[in-house]
């Protein structure tokens, strides 16, 4: 990731999304509605002190995250334990490509459909950057969402 530039990571990443679909079939363990590779994450080695690892995250047509992505860090920690590289209970601090940090342990092992895995607790900061209003008709019958399958 040292190597990248932003400009390179929302060039590439559509291509290797796309790849990656087209020869792999990605489906989510217990939900078959959960389908497809939609994010790429980009890793390398940490330039924060205290931090773990660094990564990126590339998102929709062109969008690279300002966090360490709280499922990425999820992902890297359940990565990380399965080649033991991490413990149970050990801390991991993920930075992002702007420095932003999340601090996660993997709190207990787990498992998803056939798949170890684990329990993760995150934090990180946050701040409120918009504020939004929604009313919801009693009437609608659709007002808790909807599934298409």
């Amino acid at each position: 990731m040292h190597a990248l530039k932003p400009s390179d990571i929302q060039r590439l990443s559509p291509l290797l999304r796309q790849k990656a679909n087209e020869k792999y079939t990605f489906v989510h363990p217990e939900s078959d509605a959960i389908r497809g590779l939609s994010h790429v994450m980009w890793t390398g080695e940490p330039t924060v002190d205290g931090a773990s690892a660094r990564n990126a995250v590339f998102y929709g047509d062109k969008a690279i995250d300002r966090s360490p992505c709280g499922t990425g860090t999820s992902a890297r920690m359940a990565q990380r334990v399965a080649k033991g590289q991490l413990k149970i209970g050990e801390r991991f601090v993920h930075e992002s490509i702007i420095g932003t940090l999340f601090e996660g342990v993997p709190m207990e092992a787990a498992r998803v459909g056939e798949y170890d895995a684990i329990v993760p607790a995150i934090e990180g900061w946050a701040r409120v950057t918009g504020h939004n209003t929604i009313f919801v008709d009693d009437r609608d019958p659709l007002a808790h969402g909807f599934l298409l399958k």
